[in-house]
């Protein structure tokens, strides 16, 4: 995989060139960009996964459901619904898709849509639900939008500034286009990370005047999720486990799962993806299947001895305080 990303390393100067001329467009004023009446929040990213945009959203929804008439607009990637679809009790993972319908089983209460058109989105959210404020998942890259506060992801071992455009590398827009964002939060760090380690990273990144950086790290959650007998990780190194993702990077999960003790077999899969039927049969032989929280919505009720770990993101210092009061202050 490596050897074939370095020979399409000249189709990655064709990529960098063809997104460089789209963001000309929107910066220069030809292509337009529109601010909502309603504040909107983006989640994103410049890579192509594996940054930590789901916990985020889902941080972002504890932090403020209590305070504010929280609604969340998502692509709905890998659904098998067409235009704009709201969430409701009878949704599923192929009508959802598979993030924003574990976003919506978390928190039932908080309106949630998918729509590739994210303007009209906006607009039918704001008819229906009347929020007080938008939560725009994975639309840094959807610049019909201007949001009123954007929050750029970064991962700690791949940051933007030292990544390759497609194929190459795995950035899908130009680094450039960090300028764009309020607060840029450097994911996946290590937990024992220290000031000065932090200071030469928001180096690497050069940081605008106006631009914050905060740094977090994954927690994983110690008793797990979805199994029939209530297991903890622990549990585990008594147990045959196989480790099932389908996630952009599973390296954290994997390396955290080692240092805890557990001896596994890894099934690694594609983003995003939908088990066939063969592949289901084949994870129903297994004596345990543990497997991410995104990855359980689309093998939930499929297989009996399933369960997921949790994560979420934790902050150094006041980042979470800094980064919930201005998100607040929109209203």
């Amino acid at each position: 995989m490596q050897l074939l990303r370095k020979i399409a390393y000249p189709f990655s100067w064709i990529y960098q060139v063809v997104v460089a001329i789209r963001n000309l467009m929107y910066d220069i004023g030809w292509f337009s960009s529109q601010t909502t009446t309603t504040p909107t929040v983006c989640v994103g990213n410049l890579s192509v996964g594996g940054t930590g945009k789901t916990p985020m959203v889902e941080f972002l929804i504890a932090t403020l459901k209590d305070s504010h008439k929280l609604a969340v607009l998502s692509r709905g990637y890998g659904r098998k619904s067409k235009g704009f679809f709201m969430a409701s009790s009878n949704s599923t993972v192929e009508t959802l898709g598979d993030e924003p319908y574990q976003i919506y089983s978390k928190f039932p209460g908080v309106a949630l849509a998918v729509d590739v058109n994210r303007l009209n989105g906006v607009r039918l959210l704001k008819e229906k639900v009347n929020p007080d404020i938008i939560i725009l998942d994975d639309a840094f890259q959807h610049r019909k939008i201007k949001p009123h506060l954007s929050i750029l992801l970064t991962a700690y071992n791949q940051l933007y500034s030292d990544d390759c455009y497609l194929p190459t590398g795995d950035l899908r827009d130009s680094r450039s286009q960090a300028k764009r964002a309020n607060y840029i939060i450097v994911t996946k760090c290590p937990p024992n990370l220290t000031k000065t380690q932090r200071q030469e990273l928001k180096a690497r990144l050069q940081p605008k005047p106006y631009q914050q950086v905060l740094f977090s790290y994954l927690a994983y959650s110690s008793t797990l999720g979805g199994f029939q007998n209530k297991l903890t990780l622990n549990d585990l190194k008594e147990k045959e486990v196989t480790l099932v993702t389908g996630i952009a990077k599973p390296e954290p999960l994997v390396n955290y799962l080692k240092e805890q003790g557990i001896s596994f077999e890894h099934l690694r899969y594609k983003d995003h993806h939908f088990f066939t039927e063969k592949q289901v049969t084949m994870l129903t032989t297994k004596t345990c299947v543990l497997t991410t929280e995104k990855d359980y919505m689309r093998l939930d009720g499929k297989i009996k001895q399933l369960g997921y770990i949790g994560v979420k993101h934790v902050f150094y210092e006041d980042g979470k305080t800094n980064l919930s009061q201005a998100i607040k202050a929109l209203k």
